[in-house]
């Protein structure tokens, strides 16, 4: 078994970013799913799962020379939820798995050292979830024993329920850096970070 997994979500359909692919803009010369997907791979000792679904060959190609497998969830369009499950089945064995949305442009490997730091520090059998106030940020860190509960309800899979639902089961953890909390949907969002990158959205 793996210390280290990531599931990185690189599904969606970017409806809200118009007719652009928000995981394909370039920030600081790179694809924003590049990014993230070098900074998952600098904190993991397996190969980085990745879940496509939108403009699959696009991501793909965006990843090329990098230590992943694809892994492509054919009813992405449903939502969020299923490349969550899809991602959960395809990623190796580990002690922990992180689950990064592709849109995160501050996320790098310091930012995840240090979440995983927190998360060994506390109850490991817990999901650990960055929070800043009454904010939650991604990603989030689960646990090789809670992987099959984000399955089994089969109506309403993945995290956001069950975190919500078995607050028991949840390590929040406070964090200052943006870098949890930033995320970009729309053109707007896009346009606020550069403008000023450091602000969360």
């Amino acid at each position: 078994m793996h210390d280290t997994a990531a599931i990185v979500l690189a599904a969606g359909l970017s409806r809200r970013m118009g007719d652009v692919n928000k995981l394909l803009i370039e920030i600081n010369g790179t694809a924003m799913i590049r990014a993230t997907v070098s900074a998952c791979a600098a904190v993991c000792d397996a190969p980085v799962t990745v879940v496509t679904g939108h403009q699959a060959a696009m991501i793909v190609q965006a990843l090329a020379g990098l230590n992943v497998r694809f892994i492509h969830n054919p009813d992405y369009a449903a939502g969020q939820a299923g490349s969550v499950v899809a991602g959960l089945k395809a990623a190796p064995q580990a002690e922990t798995t992180l689950i990064v949305l592709g849109d995160q442009p501050l996320l790098d490997a310091q930012a995840l050292t240090l979440l995983l730091k927190a998360h060994r520090a506390s109850d490991r059998s817990r999901i650990t979830i960055p929070v800043h106030g009454t904010d939650r940020g991604n990603p989030l860190v689960i646990p090789h024993l809670l992987k099959a509960a984000l399955m089994a309800d089969r109506a309403n899979p993945g995290c956001r329920k069950f975190t919500r639902d078995n607050p028991d089961k949840v390590n929040p953890v406070s964090f200052d850096s943006p870098a949890f909390f930033t995320d970009l949907d729309t053109l707007d969002d896009l346009r606020r970070f550069e403008a000023d990158p450091s602000r969360p959205k």
